[in-house]
């Protein structure tokens, strides 16, 4: 492992792999130079799932944003077994930040939509590091209404830390075309499978997160601002932002428990950076698996059941004592 890629709490596991690379460049072999390389490999394993099963809330929103954490480009590359990427709003121009096409994934035709963040500097400025501007959501919406009079299936991957925020953004309708496309979506006549790659932040993410299913990888976070963002507001400072972490339940397991999401897709052994190929063919079983669940549905009771999902979102108990306004310590 590169040292620039450890993270402050897998300091123990790149210590053991050093020593793993270390024992596995020597010469020459022999019977107890194996059975130490044996014991290490048992040792790191071991671990690296200690460390990974016990992440905090904030320590989850750091491997979500990992540098090498796989993006809708990799995904395309490896879920997808042909992509023909379609481009532009009709109105505007190509956001970048937002790749649409498409697909095809074992027996099934989809309109596959997500986020793109970009590896290289270059490419996160194309991008503007995932974070849309308004044509990139009509761009979406346009593509997934196409989905709809053919009757495809879409499937959107969300990963942006919110929508692109600028002055420019907002004359051009931001606020209004999420909302936009939180509507559309919610009466689209095609099946709709939503997951959270990596960061699911804000109304950014809401504009394609509006489905039938929705899941989330195992060590992503799906939140209605990211931590710093809360911690500015709340504690006007960003030092808070592993308190607001925690207070905001953002990540799979609270949210699966609440409601949310429905579904976890289980990471590889240390996180989705560690193998793009494993957490691929994970969310590519999970994506197929769906849309075979979904194929034999009518279109009306999609729609019906959509409705119904997200209108069960949110319930709480009240007091029935403090509804009526009695006295409680009577």
């Amino acid at each position: 492992m590169d040292p620039k890629r450890w993270l402050s709490f897998e300091q123990p596991i790149g210590e053991l792999e050093q020593r793993l690379e270390s024992l596995q460049e020597q010469e020459p072999e022999s019977p107890e130079r194996t059975e130490q390389i044996r014991s290490l490999r048992r040792q790191l394993a071991t671990v690296t799932e200690q460390v990974f099963n016990n992440l905090s809330a904030w320590q989850t929103v750091e491997v979500a944003r990992h540098e090498k954490r796989p993006h809708t480009a990799d995904y395309l590359r490896l879920v997808c077994d042909e992509f023909v990427e379609l481009h532009g709003d009709r109105n505007f121009g190509d956001d970048q930040a937002i790749r649409a096409g498409l697909a095809k994934i074992e027996q099934f035709k989809v309109m596959i939509i997500g986020h793109q963040k970009g590896r290289t500097y270059k490419e996160r400025s194309a991008c503007y590091f995932g974070c849309a501007h308004p044509e990139g959501y009509r761009k979406a919406m346009a593509k997934m209404k196409l989905a709809a009079k053919y009757q495809i299936p879409v499937v959107t991957l969300i990963d942006t830390p919110g929508a692109y925020p600028g002055i420019g953004a907002e004359e051009r309708g931001q606020a209004w075309v999420i909302a936009e496309n939180m509507y559309e979506m919610s009466r689209l006549r095609t099946p709709i499978i939503c997951v959270v790659i990596g960061e699911g932040g804000s109304g950014g993410a809401l504009g394609l997160g509006v489905g039938d299913r929705i899941a989330m990888l195992q060590h992503a976070y799906y939140s209605v601002i990211s931590p710093e963002g809360c911690a500015g507001i709340l504690w006007k400072s960003h030092e808070y932002k592993e308190t607001a972490a925690e207070a905001l339940r953002f990540t799979s397991a609270n949210l699966k428990r609440l409601g949310v999401i429905d579904d976890i897709i289980e990471e590889p052994l240390g996180g989705a950076h560690q193998d793009h190929q494993q957490t691929a063919l994970r969310l590519k079983e999970y994506l197929v698996r769906t849309l075979r669940e979904l194929a034999p549905v009518s279109i009306d009771d999609v729609i019906s059941n959509r409705y119904a999902k997200f209108r069960r979102m949110g319930i709480f108990l009240e007091d029935a004592t403090a509804e009526s306004g009695s006295d409680v310590s009577a």
